[in-house]
């Protein structure tokens, strides 16, 4: 007959002495999971920019230090605040004989979104009327050498010219100042989590772009636009632009 041998019963001892080991195992699987957690956590993020830090050709928004800071208006927003509800807008437009003129006092362009859409076709629309943007390098203007005047798509106001256009190696067509201030608005935007001063067309309200304070001399400013948001018109035709305000 055959006895199969039976292990000794443990004892209080026997399980004290185990029990530094199973400690020490489960420290060593805690440390484990913690550094793996640590890099997760490293590599799923990235620091964030510190506010007014320039990140990819623009300023993060930084954030007012009071309410009386954040309401006290900037010189740019005294400088370029109008009266959107005003009917007329002073501006300067061309006359018959292709001269630049005024200021003159000039309607307002007020379409419905329906208007607009049928007008521009889908992507103006989409970019003058909802603040889109082109994607870089494949503007139609962007490497537009002729002189002229470049005007808003939008109603035909004259924005831009020709000889304050620059090549800025940003992707999209760049001035260093508009043809006359009047006929450019600037208007703070925060969005897309930026601070960035986005200009409009003073006569229709259309997006044009943005300007910053990296350009060339004189101004040192570079008003950055899609190229969709424009009409170019040669010197020699100016008088095509010619508008019924400079007649009155």
């Amino acid at each position: 007959m055959f006895h199969t041998a039976v292990p000794p019963p443990r004892t209080q001892e026997d399980s004290m002495r185990d029990t530094p080991s199973r400690a020490t195992s489960l420290l060593a699987t805690l440390a484990t999971v913690g550094v793996a957690v640590a890099a997760a956590a490293c590599t799923s993020c990235t620091d964030p920019a510190e506010p007014g830090e320039h990140v990819s050709g623009v300023t993060a928004a930084p954030e007012p230090a009071s309410a009386t800071d954040a309401a006290t208006p900037t010189e740019s927003e005294t400088r370029t605040t109008m009266d959107d509800d005003a009917e007329t807008v002073m501006v300067r437009v061309f006359d018959r004989e292709g001269r630049l003129v005024g200021p003159v006092a000039s309607p307002r362009v007020v379409k419905s979104d329906a208007q607009w859409r049928l007008e521009l076709g889908e992507e103006r629309y989409r970019i003058l009327r909802n603040a889109g943007t082109e994607a870089a390098f494949c503007g139609t203007l962007l490497d537009n050498h002729m002189e002229g005047v470049y005007a808003c798509g939008g109603c035909g106001l004259p924005l831009f010219s020709s000889d304050s256009k620059f090549e800025s190696g940003s992707g999209w067509p760049s001035f260093f100042r508009p043809i006359a201030p009047e006929n450019v608005v600037e208007k703070e935007d925060f969005s897309h989590f930026m601070h960035r001063i986005e200009i409009e067309c003073a006569r229709c309200g259309g997006h044009l772009g943005h300007v910053f304070e990296d350009g060339p001399k004189p101004t040192g400013r570079r008003f950055c636009l899609n190229s969709e948001s424009l009409d170019f018109t040669r010197d020699d035709e100016l008088a095509s632009l010619a508008d019924p305000a400079a007649e009155r």
